[in-house]
């Protein structure tokens, strides 16, 4: 986006106001990412209440108010359509929700066309008791992670995501605590001020895994300013929207205090496909591999030479490093930077530490 467009987005600010009409004041195609946590629909059932009636969590009915199923919907496709008019063709969106609208909300989704890439469900290592004794503990919450449409070349931080987890996959069940402590906002009177803030940890976590540096996200229900605040300590670059006042003065204090991380600390996540496209040849041009360099697979019992033109030659059988691979293997694919590997220094190593280091990459 150019500078002249950016100046008519009102980053790093929270607006006041009712979600949709601000949303419908933003430009189209202006954000990377939007984090939703909507009105869950509540007031239409009971079994929020305690045996001795009073609400558990802090929701009332100035809260969260709608007359029916439809009234629901009709608000939830309106403000899907506006986040979706302001996604650039590349951005995603996360809503979460609980059993009470989440369903509601996946099948609104589909229908304005947006492509669902994953359901995560956020299990609460801390959950609320069922009071009642007459249902299963509701221990999670469960978010939709989805891109604008089909064709959207999303984010994801795969490599991110793995370091969080100890370098295993970072599975789409998600254990997490419950925002408490110091990190829990409360009013004058030492009450919750929110009665769904949600944990830093979560926030982190989606961010992590689905933005970089100096992107855009947008949350239309701030509420405390969670996502926000994270935003700004993970130098993202933020839009909040709020309507109640004060949530929003809340949000804005806690951003506010908020400190960004410092140079050293940022990390830039480049997803494979935005990274420079590195030829062998050019390596084999360049010097970091000789020609006439033995190379071979892993355990040692298939071996080629390395050409002049970057390809590899095995008895009357030439290709590229991917093409000769998958011939010797009978594959119908073979990755040659990971398949092939060379000597150098007493070490056994793959063609795709020459591609790294081309590209500036620690090892």
């Amino acid at each position: 986006m150019s500078g002249a467009a950016l100046m008519d987005i009102p980053l790093d600010q929270i607006l006041r106001g009712d979600c949709i009409e601000t949303m419908k004041s933003l430009p189209s195609g202006s954000v990377d990412c939007i984090f939703a946590d909507p009105p869950y629909n509540l007031q239409l059932r009971g079994e929020l209440r305690r045996p001795d009636d009073t609400i558990v969590d802090g929701v009332d009915d100035d809260w969260d108010k709608f007359s029916d199923f439809e009234a629901y919907d009709r608000f939830t496709r309106d403000w899907l359509s506006e986040a979706r008019r302001l996604m650039r063709k590349d951005a995603t969106i996360w809503v979460i929700g609980s059993y009470h609208n989440i369903f509601r909300i996946g099948a609104i989704l589909q229908d304005l066309g947006f492509w669902i890439l994953n359901d995560i469900v956020w299990r609460k290592s801390n959950p609320m008791p069922n009071f009642r004794g007459r249902r299963f503990t509701n221990a999670h919450e469960t978010m939709i992670w989805a891109a604008r449409d089909q064709q959207s070349r999303y984010r994801f931080n795969y490599q991110a995501m793995k370091a969080l987890n100890d370098d295993v996959q970072m599975r789409s069940d998600w254990y997490l605590p419950l925002c408490t402590g110091n990190e829990r906002l409360r009013n004058k009177h030492g009450l919750k001020l929110h009665p769904t803030q949600k944990p830093e940890s979560l926030l982190h976590r989606v961010l992590v895994a689905s933005t970089n540096v100096d992107d855009i996200v947008l949350d239309p229900f701030t509420g405390t300013g969670t996502t926000t605040a994270i935003a700004k300590r993970l130098r993202r670059r933020y839009i909040g929207i709020e309507r109640h006042p004060d949530y929003a003065d809340a949000a804005l204090e806690r951003v506010e205090q908020e400190t960004p991380l410092a140079d050293d600390a940022v990390l830039t996540t480049p997803m494979k496909r935005e990274a420079p496209r590195v030829p062998f040849g050019s390596l084999v041009e360049q010097g970091m591999i000789q020609a006439g360099t033995i190379v071979s697979d892993k355990a040692r019992r298939l071996f080629a030479t390395v050409s002049p033109d970057g390809t590899l030659v095995c008895g009357n059988k030439r290709g590229s490093i991917h093409k000769l691979g998958a011939m010797l293997t009978n594959a119908p694919s073979c990755n040659g930077w990971t398949f092939w590997h060379f000597e150098r220094s007493g070490e056994f190593l793959p063609l795709d530490i020459l591609r790294a280091e081309s590209r500036g990459e620690k090892r």
